[in-house]
């Protein structure tokens, strides 16, 4: 991939989590020890997070919950009702032969 897109990647949208995530740990009054503490997660998992962005997605949800930030995934792989349900109406089991 061209590294001057615009496009977003996974590596970025990684990076970007972490960045927003610190900022808001930070604003929430937190430590990194004390964050990782509260959340039941390694110190060190915590730490590689912000630096890289790397971390279990039940981590993140973990860190998410406490910093009242878990109903932002509420989007993520958002299904389009719309869109359902006219796959439903072109699907092989609703289709008479």
């Amino acid at each position: 991939m061209n590294p001057y897109s615009i496009q977003k990647t996974p590596n970025g949208v990684l990076l970007e989590t972490a960045a927003r995530h610190k900022v808001l740990r930070k604003k929430s009054g937190f430590t990194q020890a004390e964050l990782a503490d509260r959340a039941g997660i390694s110190l060190g998992s915590l730490k590689r997070f912000e630096q890289t962005g790397q971390i279990s997605f039940e981590s993140l949800l973990r860190l998410a919950q406490l910093l009242e930030r878990l109903d932002d995934f509420e989007d993520v792989f958002k299904i389009d009702m719309e869109l359902e349900a006219a796959e439903r109406l072109f699907s092989d089991k609703t289709r008479r032969s």
